[in-house]
């Protein structure tokens, strides 16, 4: 066999490196194809889903009003909460968490099947100066927040702390959990810790008063965060220690999942086995011996004291003389000996000797010697 040469082997070498060069190229191209793709399909669900909006029946109002909240395009049967806050603006959002709003007066309410909801929520002045948004977000489940200008009638105005620029938040050491469980907690309290970390500032700008989220996950269920505001300021470069209260509900037990969010950052996630409160189990034990016992004894007694009873026990109780008769009619008799017989009669004149009756002792017997009768020697 001879190899080709000429303008055919030219040919032939040309295609095989041009089908080289275009499998080369789909295999660089056709995964950014496939990502493009996929963002193009996340991105038509997203804008296709409604935002969350809240329409309030009146802009302004005294404390002690009123006011009716609206909200559409939240997530079906989802729970909600309606807060007046201050130092707040739908652009900012709330400045400092929810310590800036009217926690007491705040109120609950579940969206339909369509997303929609419709609530009174009663006029409250926050602990912070206006300008006040009334604020609904999500209590379970993904965060989604909406804000609604509002005016209270009558609470100071101030104006809001400017923005410190680009300040960074990141986490320099590991976190741990600090603290112990009391005896009350092995009795069912709340468990509670210290979330403990070192954050350092990597922005350009200091970061003041940040306020943190602290979540706590249980299995398989989503993070319940709440906001952990830390009071101090971090300078650019400069680092801080972070103590954060973490709380769980009452009787909780198991292992739960601690996460700390910064912003829309996750900075860190710490474990928590919590034990189970044995006290409670013990108590419920206590409880189910207890009680039957006690229901044993109460029934008896009103046993006792509803039975009939006979003719003699109903009447009148019975002295001491007729129970010592009772009892000795219950005893077995006694034969008495046979008396002996009588002694006969002494002679005239014969000395007797008196024999002292079984029935008398020798000093009770009668004398021997009779007093005379009146004409005898």
């Amino acid at each position: 066999m001879t190899g080709r040469t000429g303008p055919e082997a030219f040919r032939s070498g040309g295609r095989g490196r041009a089908a080289l060069l275009l499998a080369a190229l789909l295999a660089a191209i056709l995964p950014a194809l496939l990502l493009t793709a996929t963002g193009a399909q996340a991105t038509g669900r997203s804008a296709a889903d409604p935002k969350p909006a809240v329409t309030l029946s009146g802009k302004q109002a005294g404390k002690g009003g009123e006011i009716t909240v609206k909200g559409s395009g939240w997530h079906a049967d989802t729970l909600l909460m309606m807060l007046i806050c201050g130092r707040s603006t739908p652009a900012r959002g709330v400045i400092g968490g929810t310590n800036s709003c009217a926690n007491a007066d705040g109120r609950a309410v579940t969206t339909d099947s369509k997303g929609a909801f419709a609530k009174k929520l009663p006029v409250a002045e926050p602990p912070v100066p206006c300008p006040c948004v009334v604020h609904v977000a999500t209590v379970t489940g993904d965060q989604s927040v909406a804000d609604a200008v509002f005016v209270v009638a009558g609470h100071p105005v101030a104006a809001l702390p400017k923005q410190t620029g680009d300040g960074k938040l990141a986490v320099l050491a590991t976190t741990r959990l600090e603290g112990d469980s009391g005896i009350l907690t092995w009795f069912g309290a709340p468990p509670s810790r210290r979330l403990v970390l070192t954050v350092g500032n990597l922005g350009s700008a200091a970061v003041k008063d940040p306020v943190f989220k602290v979540g706590t996950a249980h299995g398989v269920y989503a993070p319940q965060w709440e906001d952990r505001q830390w009071r101090g300021t971090i300078e650019p470069g400069r680092k801080a220690r972070i103590e954060l209260p973490v709380e769980l509900t009452a009787g909780a037990h198991g292992d739960y999942q601690v996460s700390l969010k910064y912003g829309t950052k996750v900075l860190a996630e710490q474990p928590w086995g919590v034990g189970r409160p044995w006290g409670v189990t013990l108590f419920w034990i206590l409880l189910c011996l207890v009680v039957p016992a006690a229901v044993f004894r109460i029934g008896m007694a009103v046993v006792d004291k509803v039975r009939p009873r006979s003719a003699h026990a109903a009447g009148r109780p019975r002295r001491g003389p007729d129970r010592l008769a009772d009892v000795t009619a219950r005893l077995p008799r006694l034969r008495r000996a046979p008396a002996p017989p009588p002694a006969p009669a002494p002679a005239t004149g014969a000395s007797t000797t008196t024999t002292a009756l079984p029935w008398f002792t020798p000093d009770s017997a009668p004398s021997e010697h009779r007093p005379t009768t009146k004409g005898h020697s």
